[in-house]
């Protein structure tokens, strides 16, 4: 599993150094294994050849004695003029003849490895040699770490007759082939080592080039978003799976920006039908009593009244009151729709909220700037529009039965300018943390809900943020903050 949660490219490298391995480690078998098959097929032919040429040279020596070829003389036979010990020289390998019953009756090296010659047969090698068909038995065996092979077979007359039985002892001696094997695992584990190294540096290329186009991809996915326009890809030289991963991709960025573009257009209607209805239903609300005036007004004009002059007063104060809560619902939603314009300048920071709070003239807005200037790039509107909007809320969050306290800061923080404000109000529920920027979300019974989503709006466009902490019945705080440049 843990293979599995590695990078394609670690995957392909150590993908192709280990088959390289692999590849190695199994050729060494195969060879070594190869070396066995031949060595054991060198050891079995070499043996039979000594044996045959062995047989001819003792037929030779039972033609040519003056002993009357039985059982009885075949000592004599062999020791006659050293014949034995002239045949073991000449094919370089000792002999040993026993009689037919199994017992030892010359041998052509006294000193031949003592441990391994036996004075007495076994019944099974003489039972099973002469149970044989080509009369010929072979035993492997190994002592004092040595490899040996035992040839037994018969040695009879011209009549097919059994005289003796013939023991070829024969010492496995595999010191050269080992000597080759080893030269040739040599060579080959040089060759192997330099082909290695091809390989890792192959691997590392490969899988560079691999999976470069893969991390292009990868990191054109990872930069898509459903709130911006995205790029396609474009890859040069890649495979057809990846021309064909490029081409899908490419596809899906179609389809979303059309999807995007569809959305956008949907809740862009869906935003203004709502805020249209929004504001017929708050303009209803003041022509409801205007039209009551009036028609209290037609109904009990009377001009020889004395006090018609204060009536009219009355009536036309009414209809002033509705008319300004009119035109303050008309200049809310007119300032929310309009986006602000980037109009940025170089400005004092300081300075110009200094002028948005002249704008109250209250005692209890506190304005304790420790900086005199703070110089950062901003529209001067819009920060006032800022700064009144939130110092406005602060205003109306404090209860009539509490002494009011807004206190307004101005102050940098790293490359940051930073405005808070801060009132002692009722403070924000834990339901409505949430909502709190959402156009149309008010708590107070007057008013649209416009103001705090347009100051976000404001920041955000000027790469900036608002953020607030707030305990209920106790006060709130707002942070703003935007880049210094």
């Amino acid at each position: 599993m843990k293979l599995l949660k590695l990078s394609l490219r670690t995957r392909i490298f150590v993908s192709m150094t280990l088959l390289v391995l692999i590849a190695s480690i199994l050729i060494a078998a195969v060879t070594i294994y190869q070396y066995k098959e031949e060595a054991e097929d060198y050891h079995k032919d070499r043996l039979e050849r000594k044996e045959e040429r062995i047989k001819i040279a003792i037929d030779n020596a039972l033609r040519s004695t003056t002993f009357p070829v039985n059982e009885e003389n075949v000592t004599s036979i062999f020791r006659e003029r050293d014949r034995i010990y002239q045949i073991s020289e000449e094919h370089g390998m000792p002999i040993n003849i026993y009689d037919l019953s199994g017992d030892l009756l010359i041998r052509s090296e006294a000193t031949f490895i003592e441990d391994t010659l036996t004075k007495q047969l076994s019944t099974t090698i003489i039972d099973t040699l002469a149970s044989l068909y080509d009369k010929r038995f072979l035993i492997k065996s190994e002592k004092k770490g040595e490899k040996f092979r035992s040839s037994y077979t018969y040695i009879s007359d011209s009549r097919a007759k059994p005289l003796a039985i013939l023991n070829l002892p024969y010492l496995e001696d595999d010191d050269l082939l080992s000597k080759e094997l080893f030269e040739f695992l040599k060579r080959l584990g040089e060759v192997y080592v330099f082909m290695l190294f091809i390989a890792i540096a192959i691997a590392y290329f490969l899988s560079n080039y691999i999976t470069r186009s893969l991390k292009t991809i990868s990191d054109t996915i990872d930069q898509t978003r459903l709130d911006k326009r995205n790029k396609r890809i474009a890859i040069g030289n890649a495979s057809a799976e990846i021309y064909s991963l490029v081409d899908a991709y490419n596809s899906m960025i179609d389809e979303l920006e059309e999807s995007a573009v569809k959305l956008a257009k949907n809740e862009r209607e869906a935003a203004w039908r709502e805020m249209a209805k929004q504001v017929a239903h708050e303009i209803k609300n003041p022509l409801t009593p205007m039209r009551l005036t009036v028609q209290s007004f037609d109904r009990k004009f009377d001009p020889a009244d004395p006090d018609i002059r204060q009536k009219v007063q009355e009536y036309s104060k009414t209809l002033i009151q509705q008319i300004d809560t009119m035109s303050s619902i008309a200049s809310a939603f007119s300032n929310f729709a309009q986006m602000p314009a980037q109009k940025s300048e170089m400005l004092d920071v300081v300075k110009i909220t200094r002028l948005a709070l002249d704008i109250f003239n209250e005692d209890y807005i506190v304005f304790p700037s420790e900086e005199e200037e703070i110089v950062a790039k901003f529209d001067r509107t819009q920060l006032i529009r800022v700064v009144t909007n939130l110092v406005k809320n602060a205003i109306q969050a404090i209860p009539h039965d509490r002494t009011p306290k807004i206190m307004v800061n101005v102050y940098t923080e790293e490359e940051k300018v930073v405005i808070t404000v801060s009132d002692n109000g009722i403070g924000i529920s834990e339901e409505n943390i949430t909502k709190i920027f959402e156009p149309k979300f008010t708590t107070k019974t007057s008013g649209m809900g416009l103001g705090l989503g347009m100051v976000k709006n404001i920041v955000e466009t000027y790469k900036g943020s608002i953020t607030f902490t707030s305990q209920e019945h106790r006060g709130t705080v707002f942070i703003v903050k935007f880049p210094r440049e």
